[in-house]
């Protein structure tokens, strides 16, 4: 396994990192994703560990907290070999101190998911979401606090937009707080949209990426076609609405790139999708989801080996399109272009 650092931080974590969100799955989205309990998730952790993967990311919505009770279970007795990453801030309930990253909330929140998780230091605190209602200073003075307390060690955010972040670390490089060293992002050759500002951002600012939904929400398992229907197994059949959406046409488009090159590598469409991710500028870790051993097993394959140029060059261009104003003249017209070289 290859390990790369967190962003300008000094954490160095796998390439690959392994999504709980399948584990004690519960409710009209996490249910589809999967439902392991503690025996299964501890089977799971074992074939992580054993290629190398220590990184486990969860969330505190993640089934009401089941996620991070069963991940807590399933590495129990081996903390120290493990690199936990959790998160907070959507809503948990519908009263007023069940959402956001107030002081009090940010507090709780941490005390609540040490408990579940059954130990008293988190590796990376992300930030679920962006709170407009709460000042900035007032939610880096309480991630200072608790990272001071110990009870912390890294943070970072997932799913804000580029001024989000940027206004973030302006204030915390001026109060001496601690920087966001990851982004928990989505990004996948059906979801680019990342490289069009929080790419350069995270190459400016030393900001690493966490991809979340690397097979574009199930669309890029090798099951889903042109001329057929959605698989009767496929999750998006209870999840789409949930996730981002894709053009059908453009899907396709990529599919049929994804399968030209699998016939050439002899690797798996989902292999490849991944691949194509940890050659991109700024990702530090894409993060893999399972259901169960096989499928775990199949995408810990997509590390090990590298496409070619030329395959990258294919993929790349299968799954381009027109970034939105102001970011397509820096694209598209050589005068912008030399004053803002593209990331990629």
């Amino acid at each position: 396994m290859d390990y790369r650092p967190l962003g300008a931080s000094g954490l160095k974590v796998p390439a690959l990192s392994f999504g709980a969100g399948t584990f004690g799955g519960s409710g009209p989205l996490f249910g589809h994703w999967g439902n392991s309990d503690a025996k299964e998730a501890r089977r799971l952790v074992d074939i992580c560990l054993e290629a190398g993967v220590n990184l486990f990311d969860t969330a505190d919505v993640y089934s009401n907290g089941a996620s991070e009770e069963v991940l807590g279970e399933a590495i129990k007795g081996r903390r120290d070999a493990v690199l936990i990453s959790t998160k907070t801030s959507l809503p948990k309930g519908d009263g007023p101190g069940d959402w956001g990253s107030s002081r009090s909330r940010l507090i709780r929140s941490v005390n609540a998911a040490l408990k579940r998780l059954g130990t008293d230091y988190i590796d990376l605190l992300q930030l679920h979401a962006f709170d407009a209602s709460t000042p900035l200073e007032e939610v880096l003075s309480t991630l200072d606090q608790l990272v001071r307390s110990g009870k912390l060690r890294y943070v970072g955010v997932s799913n804000f937009s580029g001024w989000q972040v940027m206004k973030s670390l302006g204030l915390a490089e001026k109060h001496g707080y601690p920087r966001y060293v990851a982004h928990q992002v989505y990004y996948s050759l059906v979801g680019r949209d990342y490289e069009w500002e929080l790419m350069p951002l995270g190459l400016d600012q030393g900001v690493g990426a966490l991809v979340w939904s690397p097979l574009g929400w199930g669309r890029l398992t090798g099951k889903i076609r042109r001329g057929q229907p959605l698989p009767e197994m496929s999750r998006l059949h209870g999840t789409a609405d949930f996730g981002p959406p894709v053009d059908n046409e453009h899907l396709f488009k990529v599919v049929d790139a994804l399968e030209a090159v699998a016939a050439e590598t002899g690797k798996t469409v989902p292999q490849i999708a991944i691949n194509w991710l940890l050659q991109r500028p700024t990702v530090s870790s894409v993060i893999i989801g399972a259901r169960n051993e096989e499928q775990l097993r199949q995408n810990l394959g997509a590390v090990g080996w590298a496409l070619t140029p030329e395959q990258i060059k294919a993929l790349d261009e299968a799954s381009a399109v027109t970034a939105p104003y102001p970011y397509f003249p820096y694209r598209r017209q050589e005068g912008f272009a030399r004053l803002n070289p593209p990331a990629v």
